[in-house]
């Protein structure tokens, strides 16, 4: 079946869409996006992405799309027609194009914005075999750009450590700066000591994750303790466990960080009533 997608307005074959070579997320990676979970055919957390999706809009002065209201409406046609049970929708909002190449910001009154949402098929996502065996990480230095709250497109030094991870024969990698984990490479970094759940504190140093709130309420309404805080790679090493969270991996154990085994390289419970709960949790709530 060709996929269908949406381009400003259209809904179209995917292989008939198209968008500008002068728009400015390909010319200046000048655009922000959301990833939103879908599971037995109804999106997961969608009012926590399209909040984080306004704020992203909101802190780099771009103008909302048109159809920033009907986002919803536009999430669930594409569901419908992509007969979507279990995969994501990718929403990608730029600055648009002026016709040309400028570094300095088209008006907004004279340039729209560009829209794209597309949806990707992922059977079974939520019965990942990672969640099982867990995932490897090794540790790599953190050189992004100092915004990382803000959820843009910019995500080619991202890319580039999923390609180390692969090189050294592991999944992922945690990003170090100053000594401390910031976050995974598409997702947000936890260890496990004693009982207690550590985590980054939010700041612009890492990503506000919508399935980061969502697994720390969870996990204090369960009555486990939370401590947001930096830690280090090394106190990573001595951890009891690790795992990380994202819209589209949930949360997923870690096992392994730069050849240190944790749990004794097995998945350990805290990840895995984690992951029990926020499922169960988001499938109540899902729309």
């Amino acid at each position: 079946m060709t996929r269908t997608v949406y381009v400003n307005g259209d809904y179209l074959p995917e292989d008939e869409a198209k968008v500008s070579i002068f728009d400015r997320s390909f010319l200046m990676a000048d655009g922000v996006y959301e990833v939103t979970s879908v599971l037995g055919g109804k999106l997961i957390d969608f009012d926590g992405h399209l909040a984080r999706l306004e704020r992203s809009l909101g802190e780099l002065d771009m103008q909302k799309p048109e159809a920033f209201d009907d986002l919803l409406d536009i999430h669930r046609e594409l569901v419908r027609r992509n007969e979507l049970v279990d995969g994501m929708i990718y929403l990608q909002v730029s600055r648009g194009s002026a016709g040309d190449r400028d570094f300095v910001f088209p008006d907004p009154e004279e340039v729209k914005p560009t829209l794209v949402l597309f949806t990707q098929s992922k059977p079974g996502l939520a019965d990942s075999p990672a969640a099982k065996t867990g995932i490897k990480v090794i540790s790599i230095e953190d050189i992004r750009w100092g915004r990382r709250d803000i959820k843009t497109v910019q995500l080619l030094y991202p890319s580039m450590g999923k390609m180390m991870a692969k090189k050294a024969g592991c999944d992922d990698a945690w990003m170090v700066e100053d000594g401390f984990v910031t976050e995974g490479t598409s997702n947000n970094a936890y260890i496990v000591k004693g009982s207690k759940i550590i985590t980054r504190q939010l700041s612009n140093d890492i990503l506000h994750g919508i399935t980061r709130a969502a697994v720390l309420r969870f996990a204090r309404e369960a009555q486990m303790e939370v401590e947001e805080r930096s830690f280090t790679i090394d106190e990573a090493k001595e951890a009891d466990e690790g795992f990380v969270t994202s819209a589209s991996a949930f949360v997923l154990p870690v096992v392994e960080i730069d050849g240190v085994a944790l749990n004794g390289g097995s998945p350990g419970p805290v990840a895995a009533r984690l992951r029990e709960i926020y499922l169960d949790e988001s499938l109540k709530s899902a729309i």
